[in-house]
């Protein structure tokens, strides 16, 4: 792996069928339009009879210009289908998620000539948190997200409307091992950063430089082993009676931090 310089240190089982019915339908207006712009593979795509207007009429223009066939069903059919009752209208039925490797996280930003900027998630495991957090990377130009193969959502329907068809853009790994993801981030020369509460403020901590964040699950936070094998802890100052932050706003508010103090073009 070519290094990078350290510049600026900052539950239940689910069968088989319902894993792939729920990791192989994209619903919601804007995910179906942001799958279909990006070059998702479609299979199927099905609207609600009689709901044709507005963005449906853009979907429906989207999926003839790529030939893919558009199928008019009632609207039962599609919340029988559904998995998170927000369709809207619209379902795609899309091939199987493609995940990255961290290489290929860590190639975009030497393609983009940036510092890379990783987000890893510690068992994050409410879907909508994983697709808002999935959304924010986005929006703050991270180059990829890190998952577990355990313990974690995976990218399904949920969060595919959650991360409003961000999925299609961001880079997610599914790895085995964290810790050992991030022995290789360290060796390569990227500082990786945990946040928890028992950290230094993160708007005094320079953040700059190649970085990746560890964000903890919604109840434990950063586990003990991960907490220790990354390089500092910084924590977000809360100033009201509540004294903790939802997973993916705390991840929000830390995305904000390093882009803002990166500037626009990026360091």
């Amino acid at each position: 792996m070519k290094k990078f310089d350290k510049k600026n240190k900052g539950k239940g089982i689910k069968s088989e069928r319902e894993t792939v019915e729920r990791e192989n339908i994209i619903e919601g207006r804007n995910p179906v339009i942001e799958a279909i712009k990006s070059g998702r593979t479609i299979e199927k795509l099905y609207v609600s009879k009689g709901d044709l207007e507005g963005s449906i009429k853009m979907i429906i223009s989207l999926a003839r210009e790529r030939g893919i066939v558009v199928n008019e069903v009632e609207r039962k059919r599609l919340d029988d289908m559904s998995t998170t009752k927000a369709h809207q209208g619209v379902i795609a039925v899309v091939g199987e998620y493609k995940y990255y490797d961290l290489e290929d996280i860590l190639n975009l930003a030497r393609e983009k000539g940036e510092h890379p900027f990783i987000i890893i998630l510690d068992e994050i495991e409410d879907p909508h948190n994983l697709g808002s957090i999935i959304r924010s990377a986005n929006i703050f130009g991270a180059h990829g997200v890190i998952i577990p193969k355990r313990r974690s959502a995976l990218v399904t329907a949920t969060v595919a409307k959650a991360s409003a068809g961000a999925i299609e853009y961001t880079k997610i790994a599914k790895v085995t091992n964290l810790n050992q993801v991030i022995k290789e981030l360290k060796e390569s020369g990227i500082w990786v950063a945990a946040l928890d509460m028992d950290g230094e403020i993160c708007y005094n901590k320079d953040l700059r430089g190649p970085l990746a964040v560890v964000i903890g699950s919604e109840g434990r936070g950063v586990s003990r082993l991960v907490k220790e094998n990354c390089d500092f802890v910084v924590k977000i100052p809360m100033f009201g009676e509540i004294s903790s932050l939802n997973a993916s706003v705390a991840a929000g508010v830390i995305m904000y931090e390093v882009r803002k103090q990166r500037g626009i073009k990026g360091e």
